[in-house]
């Protein structure tokens, strides 16, 4: 009798220890759900935690880019730069963005401004995977606007339209290379 008792009471003791141990899962599974993202933002503000990060997903959590990242959003293109790819982004660093006239930044993040925001950005923007030494072997990239832009080697440092490449990272859909100078489109053609 005293056997059986010490089974029964083992089996309890088992069960009520895997009881437990399935509520600890299961919180810590709901402890571990990613926050809730809305469908109205798109894809640009999905980040499940593991993955590689995309162009856009990097240069968010670049504190270095977060003028770029200002535009970005303004003019409406974080999911093009989440997008499968394989995109090559030109990444101007904030103090790019100040070398410019005064007032020029602030006017072209006006909402009335979305359209020639927009065609700036995507003038950083090429539609392939280059890489910082494929960019050294070429004379010009082709952007998402038609233009090309011309790449130059000076004492073994790479610029792009007169612009310094700074950096170089790899993203799950293409290239950031960090710049040192705002890319402006040639002016349109009459």
């Amino acid at each position: 009798m005293k056997f059986i008792n010490y089974v029964v009471f083992s089996f309890a003791l088992v069960f009520a220890t895997s009881c437990a141990n399935d509520e600890t899962k299961t919180e810590s599974k709901k402890s571990e759900t990613p926050k809730e993202v809305s469908l109205e933002q798109g894809q640009g503000s999905v980040d499940d935690g593991v993955s590689a990060k995309n162009i856009i997903q990097l240069a968010r959590a670049t504190d270095d880019l977060s003028t770029l990242v200002a535009g970005i959003n303004a003019a409406g293109l974080n999911d093009v730069l989440a997008n499968a790819g394989p995109l090559t982004v030109f990444a101007p660093t904030n103090a790019a963005f100040d070398k410019l006239p005064d007032g020029v930044l602030d006017d072209l993040l006006k909402p009335e401004n979305k359209e020639k925001l927009a065609a700036i950005i995507k003038y950083h923007a090429a539609p392939g995977n280059y890489d910082g030494e494929h960019i050294k072997r070429v004379m010009g990239i082709g952007q998402a606007t038609g233009e090309k832009v011309v790449v130059e080697i000076k004492d073994g440092v790479t610029y792009v339209n007169g612009a310094k490449v700074l950096a170089s990272v790899k993203a799950s859909n293409g290239y950031v290379h960090v710049i040192d100078a705002v890319l402006l489109p040639p002016p349109p053609k009459d």
